[in-house]
Order: C-alpha cells, then structure tokens, then sequence
C-alpha cells in the first residue's frame, strides 16, 4: 500500500499543476500572439549593433573531454571514465560502448566534500537518526568534483592534481552557465506565454521572488515547478520509512527524489507538447482574426488600460515613492560596479590576445594557426576565467528579503552570458574584417592590418558593450523591483480587476486580459524612474557608459553583409590544413585504406580548450584529447539517444565560475579491476589526440592601457535631445519587458 501511496501522490500533483498550468499558457499563448502580431504591424524600434553575430558559434567543434574517476551508485565503485563536452554543453561520459548524456541545468559544480554535505545536510530536515563514523562518500583522490542538483541525480568525479580540478571545475561551470541561460528569443510566442504561464501560476502559489530553477528546457522548467511544491509532501511521507544511519538516508532520499524527478520529466514533456500542439493547431485561426480586427483589439485595450491605469496608479505612485525610489540608486550601483569590471575585462582579454597574435605572427610568419585559437576565444572557460570573476562580486546583501532575492546567482549568470556573446560578436567581427581586407590587400604588412582592424572592433565593442549593459541595468531593476511591487498591489486589486472584464468585446477577450494589464499599468509606473537612474549613471564617466543621445555613425555601412557569412575555415583557406591532408591521403594509399580522407576529416571535431601538461610528464594518445570523433560514431544509450535520467532536451545554440588554469592527464594504471580496463581502453582508442586546436603557448605580452571609450567627433552623431527621447521610449518599450522575463 506505501508504494502505491508513493506513486499517486507525485501523479495527482503533477495532474494539478499541469491542469493549471495548461490553462494559464493557452491564454498567455493568444496574448503573446497578439503582441507579436501588433509588433509586426506597428514595427519598433532597435538599436543597431555594430559588431557582427555569429549564428552558429561552435559548428564542428567541441569545448572540451578527457578522462576522471566517476563514483558509480550501482556498485559504489569508482572508475575511469571518458567524458566529453560537444558543443550542445551537455556532460557526456562514455560507459562501455553507450554514452550516457546529463543536461546541466539546474546543477552547481562543487570542489569539495565539505561544500557538498553542506547541501545535502537540508535535504531531510528534523529527521534524528546517528550520523555514523563511515563518510558519506569516500573520494578516490584529494580532488573531487560533485555536481550537485536539487531534484536529480547527483554526479561525483575525482582527479589526480589540483590544476586538473580546477579545469574540468572551469569547463562544468561554463556547461551549467550555459545550460541555465533562458529560453530562446527566437520563438517570440511560446517563449513569453511560457514565462508568463510559469510566473502567473507561482505568484498564484505566493512565490513572486526570482526563481533559480527557471532554467533548462520547458518541459524542464516545468518538471521543476511540479517538484517545487511535490517535494515537501513527498518527504514528509518518505522520510519515517527511511531506515539506516543519516548518511544512508541521505543517500537513499537522493535516489528516491530522483527517481520521482525522471518520472516528472517524462510525464511533462508528454503533456507539455500535447499543450503545445494544442495551441499551435489554432494559431492561423487566432491570428487571422487578430489581422482583421488589429486596430479595434488595440483601441479596446487602450481604453481598459486608461481605465485601470486611474484605479491603480495612485496606490503605485505612493508605494514607488516609499518603498522603491530610496533604493533604486544603491541597487544599482551593486549592479554597475562589478559588471563594468567584467565588461572591461572581457576588452582586456580580447586587446591582450590579439596583441598576442601579433607577435606570434612576426615570429612565426604564420596566421592560421593563431586566427583558429582566436576564433573560439568566448567559448574557452579557463581563457574567460578572469572576466567571469570580476562578475561574482555581484552582491544584493541586505536586499534579499526585502525584495524576496534568493540568490544574486540569476543575474550574475546573465551577465556571464552577455559578455560571452559580446566577446564571440568582437571575435567574429575581427574575423570577418581581417578576412577581407587580407582579400582586398595582399601581401601588405599583416601586423599593420591587424592593427588597423583591432582598432575598428574596439570601437565597436565600446558602443555595443554600453548598450548591452545599460539594457541589463532596466531588466535587472524591473526583475527586482516588480515582483515586490505585484505582491503589495495584488491583495488591493484582485477583487477590483473582474469587473474591468465587462469593458471588453467578447471576441477581443482572447487578446485583452486584465491580469496582464495590470502587470503593464505597474511595470509603467516605475520604468520611468528606473530609465532616469540608467540615464544619470551613464553621465558618469567612471561606469565607461555611452549618453543615450550618441549614436555611432555607420562608418562600415557594408558591414552588415558580412554577418550572413560562416565562420572562416584558416586552416582551409591559408593552406594549414594541406600537409595534413596530404599526409593524410599518403598514409590511405599505403595501408588501402578505401575511406577517403575527407569524410574522416569531417567526422572529428575540434576542440576549443587544449591540454595543458603537468611539469616533467608526456602526454599519453590515449588521454585527454585535442581532437575528438564525431559523436556519430559512439551508440547512444540503448542505441536511442536517451538520456541520463530524462536529463532534457539536446539543447539549441540559440542559448560560462573560475580560479586557477591547467590539466594533467589522468593515468589509467589506477588499480582498477580487469573486466572493466578493456571496454574503457576500447574507448580511449577512438578518441586519440592528433594536434592541439585550442591552447598554444602562452604570450608574455602585457596590454597597454584601454584607450579611452568616447569617440572622435567625426564618428559619432550628437541627437536633439527631444529625438533621443522619442528613440530611446520606442526602444525601451518593446525590449525591456522582455528581457526582464529572460532573467526569471
């Protein structure tokens, strides 16, 4: 009877919170369509960046692999594993011949033993039972690596050398970092009716703070909103069956939490999508209908938000005036300080490594192999490390219960993520010019024209660098600031807003919904204090912010065609790649081979972060690759692609903590029994290193100091201030709202 207990206990919660959520997300669906639809018909306007993006950054490329120790929970052993990061960021470890797969989102990457049994000591609070003179888990060396997660299964390692761990600590962040960055702007409706739907369902609950585990896939972010409150119930009828020493309930819980997790997952990714195919069968219906009556849906909705906007306003104004307006400047001066540092960093880094280039190239008289090392630069954890530190001293402290903050972790991610894709846009960018003008110019003096084409990509980073940040300072501000505000207001107004209803045409009530009305009535309310804040920061010159009145002239106007091209293939094009072909083509003949060196050649992948050797040791083939096969060769689990524990979506590209740097192998003569050395040798055969695509010797090149970030008159254009005004309202409008749901 307890296990039949155990299992209707997660299935009628999910069925509650799915019923609700399915509800909330086919009404934010039609209102997300709607604005869509207004937005394509009124047009907005966007600030045009002037570096250039790349598409797909990490095309035939991997970040990073090699060989640990893995704690296996099926026979409490340790063994050696080869693990492997492709460019999706999911961890892959590879286990006789399947490879299992976990998504990292939601996850935190721990160093020690103690930081974890931190974690874990909450997990079954007021249970009394012996702690037991047995550690909860013995580490096979003095350096582990957990990843730890508040649902799912958790994943020990351990390497042999500290520079090792503190690599793989690197590369695991950059993999959660990524993982937990938000769902994609691309899909302009089912991206806002999700958040919208996640948000309104948990304010429903009482939760209005920001929320950690919005991260992931939707079918994640919804399995993480059914355990959020599945959890509690869950162990309060488990925790009095668990038998055993503290240590073993612990361990027990976090098997029985994740089994309860895989099961979730599965459950929502099915009623997810029926939702969603739902919503998608009835979209040409619901937009037609919006594209015939645009003009009177907007009318209408004008009018009700007049409405409510006289109902609401005076209690918003006078709560803003308390409660709100005395801080606004201390938060975000906590915002500005440690972000322009990181950004500043992220120039430093990028100034410092083509400097680099340029002495390598007068050394060595050769270009594409250092253009390759620069060309991944964003996506080279250990590289980036020194920029992502600067971000960590984000702090929120004394604000985080006033305002329900439960980590500064959400925003110190998203800056993470906005200097790795300005870092990538500078890197390609610096690409695509130093491409052409090599075309265009021949065999003029390189270092000249790398100079020359640095000197225009710093420009352009400044400027856009300005943007990007002064957009997260409005986004940070309303994340803060709105949940806050919606939990004082909705008490005052939740029986006021039905009879707001009776002002709406009944085939307009699809699109026009009070709740959200009213969340825009008190979103407008403080963003003009929140702009005004941005704006009088910007003046200062310490913060290296633009004044929203200059704008660049568009003094590269050809630029922009540029973008649509692919990354540029160095080694392809400058002939470092030939005598590797070549040699390539000899060793088929000689041995009869019939496979043709091409099609080898595309099944492996480059790898961004390199070995780095240990003083005085060689480095073993069969260890930590540089390059790594194509992950068509190697079977998916059970030859299906599942994976780990219903670990989530492949994620896409459309979505990186640090210390020290380094890697040593790890050594495979670890005393480890003999049936399970040769499936892992099997393995290591496939993945062995052929030449290094990250990591070369490292420059002793010190930077100068950052020029200084205002342009020349001749390259900026001076607006009246009443027509940067009217720019900056269209901008801010149609962009700051939804880039404050990216951060939830």
């Amino acid at each position: 009877s307890s296990d039949v207990l155990f299992l209707a206990v997660p299935d009628a919660h999910l069925r509650q919170v799915i019923a609700e959520f399915g509800r909330l997300y086919e009404q934010q669906y039609a209102v997300a369509l709607f604005n869509k639809v207004r937005f394509d018909v009124e047009g907005g306007g966007t600030l045009q960046p002037q570096l250039l993006h790349r598409k797909i950054p990490l095309e035939n490329k991997a970040i990073f692999s090699g060989s640990l120790f893995q704690y296996l929970e099926e026979n409490k052993k340790w063994r050696n594993h080869f693990l492997s990061i492709p460019d999706s960021h999911d961890v892959k470890y590879y286990d006789s011949k399947a490879v299992r797969r976990v998504h990292c989102a939601g996850y935190k990457v721990l160093t020690s033993m103690e930081q974890y049994l931190n974690l874990i000591s909450n997990s079954l609070p007021g249970v009394k039972a012996k702690v037991g003179s047995s550690p909860f888990l013995k580490c096979a060396t003095p350096y582990p690596l957990i990843m730890w997660h508040p649902y799912a299964r958790h994943y020990y390692f351990c390497v042999t050398t500290e520079k090792e761990q503190q690599k793989w600590y690197m590369v695991l962040q950059d993999c959660v970092r990524h993982s937990n960055n938000g769902l994609s702007d691309e899909k302009k409706v089912q991206t806002p009716a999700f958040t919208n739907a996640v948000r309104l369902y948990r304010q429903a609950q009482g939760q209005y703070g920001t929320w950690e585990m919005m991260c992931g896939a939707p079918s994640q972010i919804l399995s993480n909103l059914v355990m959020e409150g599945l959890l509690s119930e869950l162990r309060d009828l488990i925790s009095p069956r668990l038998k055993g020493k503290l240590h073993e309930r612990q361990r027990n819980w976090i098997l029985i939490s994740d089994a309860v997790y895989s099961l979730v997952q599965a459950q929502c990714q099915t009623q997810y999508e029926a939702v969603l195919q739902k919503c998608e069968a009835n979209r040409s219906s619901l937009e037609a209908s919006i594209r015939t009556d645009v003009d009177q849906i907007i009318t209408s909705k004008e009018h009700v938000t007049n409405k409510i906007r006289a109902v609401v306003l005076p209690k918003a104004e006078k709560l803003l005036k308390v409660s709100i307006q005395p801080y606004i400047s201390s938060i975000l001066e906590a915002l500005l300080e440690p972000t322009s540092r990181g950004f500043f960093e992220v120039r430093e880094v990028f100034f410092r490594e083509l400097v680099d280039m340029s002495k390598n190239v007068l050394n060595e008289g050769t270009k594409e192999m250092h253009m390759e090392k620069i060309s991944m630069l964003a996506f080279h954890p250990v590289k980036m490390c020194s920029c992502y530190e600067k971000v960590m001293q984000l702090s929120l402290e004394g604000l985080d219960q006033r305002f329900d903050i439960s980590s500064p972790s959400v925003f110190i991610q998203r800056v993470q993520i906005l200097m790795r894709e300005q870092m990538d846009n500078a890197v390609y960018t610096f690409e695509q010019i130093l491409h052409q003008s090599l075309e265009s110019q021949g065999g003029e003096d390189l270092c000249k024209t790398i100079q020359r084409c640095q000197d225009r990509v710093i420009k352009k980073f400044d400027y856009d660098s300005s943007t990007v940040r002064k957009c997260f300072f409005r986004e940070a501000l309303l994340q803060i600031f709105i949940p806050y505000i919606l939990k004082q207001l909705n008490p005052c107004f939740v029986s006021e807003l039905p009879r707001f209803e009776e002002l709406i045409f009944e085939d307009f009530s699809h699109f026009i919904l009070v709740e959200n009305i009213f969340e825009e009535v008190v979103l407008q309310s403080v963003m003009k204090d929140i702009i005004m804040a941005v704006k009088e920061a910007a003046v200062q010159r310490r913060h290296n912010l633009y004044r929203d009145s200059i704008v660049l002239s568009n003094s590269d106007p050809n630029l922009h065609l540029l973008g649509d091209n692919p990354s540029i293939d160095w080694a392809g094009q400058y002939g470092g790649d030939q005598e590797e072909v070549d040699g390539a083509e000899n060793d088929a003949e000689y041995n009869g081979e019939v496979e043709s060196v091409t099609s080898r050649k595309k099944k492996r992948m480059k790898q961004v972060v390199s070995l780095i050797q240990t003083d005085g040791t060689a480095v073993l083939p069969s260890e930590s690759c540089l390059e790594v096969p194509g992950v068509e060769d190697i079977p998916e689990e059970d030859g299906e692609g599942r994976k780990e524990n219903g670990a989530g979506e492949e994620n896409s590209e459309n979505k990186p903590l640090c210390d020290q740097n380094g890697f040593a192998s790890l050594k495979a003569s670890t005393g480890k029994p003999e049936d399970d050395n040769e499936p892992e040798e099997q393995q290591k055969e496939e993945f062995q290193a052929t030449e290094s695509a990250g990591e070369g010797e490292e420059s002793q090149a010190v930077a100068e100091e950052q020029p200084s970030s205002k342009q020349e008159e001749s390259e900026v254009l001076l607006l009246p201030p009443a027509a940067a005004a009217q720019k900056e309202s269209e901008i801010q409008e149609t962009s700051v709202a939804a880039g404050a749901q990216r951060l939830k």
